[in-house]
């Protein structure tokens, strides 16, 4: 053998030594990819208050995963817990396929988080509040479309509207247009105008979904989809606060209104809201599948765990901290505390936009407003 052709067997050796490497190294990351995709997701519990069981916590889970659109199926539901922990299989809630992909490079983004990655969890308050309280991914997910006019092509409104001049929401009047209820299936419109000039200001949709939960959507007065509404003109806020305030239900007219010439008079407008409402909560108790209806106050459930996520305890901290109350009280002994004006029982409350810096390790940053105008607004779905 000659020395060019000994040199030749050498670099060819090499060569596919570099590439037996190269393709055991991409087919085991690849490997790896697939595996973490079809792991399911772990959420950590952490007790919130003296009657708090991880039972209570996996019923607000059921309720969040609902209003995101999922019909989560009676037997085989994709929720399981072990201790602490609830795991959840994407596949199994029962999501559209459009819904399954965003949901899905949600969890890719949260497994790469240093809270996983330490943990092997991420915390369930921080979940909800990832789902409920970033528009982006609540709209994603649910799939609210970015323009008004996709929204409006999918159903045949009514001429006749509502007016509503004396609104619990609205600084403004209101135009309330509305499709026919056929089954799960139904739009209510609603059109933000200034009493004085009659100019549009914003858009709200309410529409009904297969499972039986309401979808929200807030669009600027150009039929843009916006996060919030505008806080000059409406307390409605975000997404997450019209889910607290219906309730799963349609509303009805709370106070009286003003007959307006060419728009239903208000009694007749009142009486239509309590027969869609009325034949709405029959659809719901019909369904096999999902949460029970019946038991509308578990959504309370769901609220309890972000609001303890946003403004926690140092009893919650110390479990999702791994330390002491004392160690976490010294920790965070120059920041003030609150008490929660509707749950008083949650104790001396810290502001989590005020304490993240303090965890012993980094978990994804969230809204820092689940239910308000957000001064973070956080997007990890786009």
């Amino acid at each position: 053998m000659t020395d060019s052709q000994s040199s030749w067997g050498i670099t060819m050796k090499k060569l596919l030594l570099f590439l037996s490497i190269t393709f055991i190294s991409c087919t085991n990351a690849t490997y790896d990819d697939i595996i973490a995709e079809d792991l399911p997701l772990k959420l950590k519990w952490n007790k919130i208050y003296e009657e708090d069981t991880l039972q209570k916590a996996v019923i607000g889970l059921e309720w969040t995963l609902s209003y995101m659109g999922a019909t989560l199926p009676y037997q085989n539901s994709g929720i399981s817990t072990e201790n602490n922990t609830i795991e959840i299989e994407l596949e199994k809630l029962g999501f559209n396929p459009n819904a399954l992909e965003k949901i899905k490079k949600l969890k890719e983004v949260i497994i790469t988080s240093e809270e996983y990655q330490v943990t092997g969890t991420i915390d369930l308050g921080r979940y909800v509040s990832l789902l409920l309280g970033a528009p982006e991914h609540y709209y994603e997910i649910t799939g609210v479309p970015y323009l008004l006019s996709d929204l409006l092509d999918n159903y045949t409104l009514n001429p006749e509207r509502g007016y509503v001049n004396n609104s619990g929401v609205s600084f403004e009047h209101r135009l309330v247009s509305f499709s026919e209820q056929d089954s799960f299936n139904q739009l209510f419109f609603c059109e933000e105008i200034d009493p004085e000039t009659g100019n549009t200001l914003e858009y709200e949709t309410v529409e009904l979904m297969q499972n039986g939960q309401l979808r929200f959507g807030i669009f600027d007065k150009d039929g843009f989809r916006i996060s919030h509404t505008d806080p000059a003109h409406s307390n409605a806020g975000k997404p997450a606060k019209c889910m607290w305030c219906h309730e799963s239900k349609i509303q009805p007219l709370f106070s009286e209104q003003q007959d307006f010439e060419g728009f239903i008079p208000y009694l007749a407008f009142k009486d239509i809201l309590i027969d869609f409402r009325s034949s709405h909560h029959i659809l719901q108790n019909s369904l096999f599948d999902g949460v029970d209806f019946q038991e509308n106050q578990q959504h309370t459930l769901t609220e309890l765990l972000y609001i303890s996520f946003m403004e926690p305890s140092a009893e919650r901290l110390s479990l999702e901290w791994e330390m002491s109350v004392a160690e976490v009280e010294s920790l965070l002994s120059e920041l003030p505390t609150h008490i929660h004006e509707e749950f008083f029982y949650l104790g001396n409350l810290y502001d989590r936009n005020e304490i993240e810096s303090f965890a012993p390790f980094s978990g994804l940053q969230v809204s820092s407003n689940v239910r308000e105008e957000s001064e973070i607004e956080v997007n990890y779905i786009n």
